[in-house]
């Protein structure tokens, strides 16, 4: 059973937190904050809905929201694979963010998103939650995010899930690594990481095998999201994938190909006043190499001099950029027609030192995911003087 959170509990969200506003809303992090939703849901009633719900609830679930009894990210720590592929119970929130670009035989583009989240109901050592012996009691929370862009059939299908952290409904394994909410699953058969998702005539089932090793982000793993110590996640990325499998669409079945990139990110506390949203890039280009970009946006409009980023070159080897190494300009914007919000929707991004120069653009425009929190992410194609390639983006706070 899937517990989906009917529109009106949004409003009650609002009465519960209280009236403080705030415009702050990040990639991943959204995980975060979808699941402070969850929790809210499954220990009050309903109300009516409110727009602004999403960006109140924000406020609670990020930025300097009471951590006790959660261990926080304050310094750079040694990674152990394949443990750290699994859970990490101690912290506060995670999350598993698979994104790709596949092609059929006949040439046929797809992108696709299958992510899992997992948040903490309260500390592994308080007392109440989980404690009892019924197999419904939970102390996490896993909901998961499922898109598939149809390129050439210029149609986009979302989905999403939530389930409590309990009696089989939902949960994630280390050795081997299996994550699941319900049927909707990442598991790892050897070499392979085996990714299923299907939903209303919309499926994926891949098969993915790494060409390299994973690669740490930030200072040798730990990305700071502001100034703040603590505020920060514990973040590695494995950017290329080689993929093989199927994409189901309402009883059409295209046997595909491609690259897909995971994102792995485990944190309590991510978040500092007056951080808005969060522009995201993970780019797989032609001559091999990969790009990871992020940049998070002030509420003045400014860029976080912390905003980041990787270049992995073709031996494998990573080249981390900081905020003054690139450039990320906005040529063009797209208004959803569903939401109403205005997007950036086409990048000039410059890294000078690299001699690196790409145009960014959308497969297609249409990528919004119209979720508890409402966030754009999408395929994009990426070209430039002898350079192109694909990759996703992602954009939150908009």
């Amino acid at each position: 059973m899937t517990t989906h959170i009917p529109s009106r509990v949004i409003s009650l969200l609002m009465f519960e937190v209280g009236p403080r506003r705030s415009s702050v809303s990040l990639r991943r992090i959204g995980g975060l904050v979808l699941a402070q939703f969850l929790a809210l849901f499954f220990l009050t009633a309903c109300g009516n809905r409110s727009e602004d719900a999403s960006t109140t609830v924000l406020t609670r679930a990020l930025g300097t929201a009471d951590t006790s009894g959660f261990a926080r990210a304050y310094a750079p720590r040694e990674f152990r694979f394949p443990e750290d592929h699994g859970p990490h119970p101690e912290y506060r929130t995670e999350w598993w963010y698979y994104t790709g670009n596949l092609r059929d035989a006949h040439g046929r583009n797809f992108g696709y998103q299958l992510t899992f989240f997992r948040n903490a109901l309260a500390p592994a050592s308080a007392r109440g939650i989980g404690d009892s012996t019924s197999t419904w009691r939970a102390r996490d929370m896993y909901f998961a995010h499922f898109a598939l862009s149809d390129i050439d059939g210029e149609r986009f299908h979302p989905f999403e899930r939530y389930a409590r952290g309990a009696a089989g409904l939902a949960g994630a394994n280390a050795t081997p690594l299996h994550v699941w909410v319900e049927h909707w699953q990442v598991r790892q058969q050897g070499d392979t990481t085996v990714l299923f998702a299907e939903q209303d005539g919309v499926a994926i089932d891949l098969r993915l095998v790494a060409s390299r090793a994973p690669v740490l982000q930030g200072d040798r793993g730990l990305s700071r999201k502001s100034i703040r110590p603590g505020n920060a996640s514990y973040y590695y990325s494995v950017p290329r994938l080689a993929t093989n499998g199927r994409v189901k669409l309402f009883g059409t079945v295209f046997t595909v190909s491609g690259l897909s990139w995971l994102d792995r990110e485990w944190s309590s506390s991510v978040l500092d006043t007056g951080q808005a949203g969060w522009d995201w890039f993970a780019l797989q280009l032609d001559d091999g190499r990969d790009i990871m970009l992020y940049q998070m946006r002030r509420d003045d409009g400014s860029v976080d001099s912390t905003s980041a980023g990787t270049i992995v070159t073709r031996d494998g080897a990573s080249i981390p950029l900081r905020h003054g190494d690139y450039r990320i300009e906005v040529r063009d914007s797209w208004t959803s027609p569903q939401s109403g919000k205005r997007y950036p929707s086409g990048w000039h991004i410059v890294i000078p030192a690299h001699n690196i120069a790409l145009e960014v653009r959308p497969a297609q425009q249409r990528q919004e995911l119209p979720f508890a929190v409402t966030y754009w992410e999408g395929a994009v194609r990426c070209e430039g003087p002898g350079i192109s390639g694909r990759g996703y983006v992602e954009l939150t706070g908009y």
